[in-house]
């Protein structure tokens, strides 16, 4: 069927699992929200990003999609459940990478870089608690990153001025995994890394998000039948994501305004 998957996140940070979500499924049609206009998710009480999660998807819904992908970490911590329970689709959601840094770590000891809204919510401390208690996690909070990020790029002196802050701890405590655990941080990753001991590994999940996506597909018998097609849309100004778009994903895309 020829439906578009909905993707959605609070920016553009999404745009790094749709980078894998399309190379897995090249002939799937996307639609990608970007909910600016309420950017950052991570500074929202968790009832607003509840009640806003349902919006979203009923507007990606009223737009034929066919599953839904939540390409946001502090979204999937808050409001995936919610949402599952609110449509009759398929609902993918991220993880911040917990399990599989638990499982890479050889020393004993991971980091995770998120939102403060992530690090807080029950689902994070549900999957330490089942994932990770053979290690010792250092959960890093990261206020301000992903708008620094989106309003002044990867290399801006603002984005190095976080990473110095937010990086260093991870670094002190000797870490030797380090959990991506919001999605515009891989945009960052070279930054972060160059302030880890060499050798420490970064976790994206971005791509077994991909292979979960490729799974609920096949078994809810909805596979294929796109062409490749690629629509964007934000609730925030469009000029301005375009611009952002074109920074981040080296490609000017037009962006459709929808105001709700």
């Amino acid at each position: 069927m020829s439906s578009p998957i909905g993707v959605f996140d609070s920016g553009l940070g999404g745009l790094t699992v749709l980078r894998a979500l399309r190379q897995r499924l090249p002939d799937e049609n996307f639609l990608y929200f970007a909910d600016t206009r309420y950017l950052p998710y991570g500074d929202r009480p968790e009832a607003f990003l509840r009640r806003r999660g349902q919006q979203v998807a009923d507007a990606l819904l009223a737009r034929g999609a066919k599953a839904l992908v939540v390409a946001c970490n502090t979204a999937t911590a808050v409001a995936a459940e919610t949402i599952r329970a609110h449509v009759p689709v398929p609902v993918v959601a991220l993880e911040p990478g917990v399990k599989p840094a638990a499982a890479l770590s050889r020393k004993g000891v991971i980091g995770v870089l998120a939102t403060t809204r992530t690090l807080a919510s029950a689902r994070f401390q549900r999957l330490v608690d089942q994932f990770a208690q053979e290690v010792r996690v250092l959960a890093q909070g990261c206020p301000g990153l992903a708008e620094a990020i989106e309003l002044h790029g990867a290399n801006s002196p603002q984005v190095e001025e976080f990473l110095d802050a937010y990086v260093a701890p991870l670094a002190v405590a000797g870490v030797d995994v380090v959990a991506l655990g919001c999605t515009h941080y891989p945009w960052v990753a070279e930054g972060i890394a160059r302030r880890l001991p060499s050798g420490t590994q970064l976790v994206d999940t971005g791509e077994a998000v991909a292979r979960q996506l490729e799974r609920v597909l096949h078994s809810a018998n909805l596979r294929g039948g796109g062409q490749g097609r690629l629509t964007m849309a934000s609730s925030g100004e469009a000029v301005q994501v375009e611009e952002t778009i074109a920074r981040l994903w080296g490609e000017r895309l037009p962006v459709e305004c929808w105001d709700f």
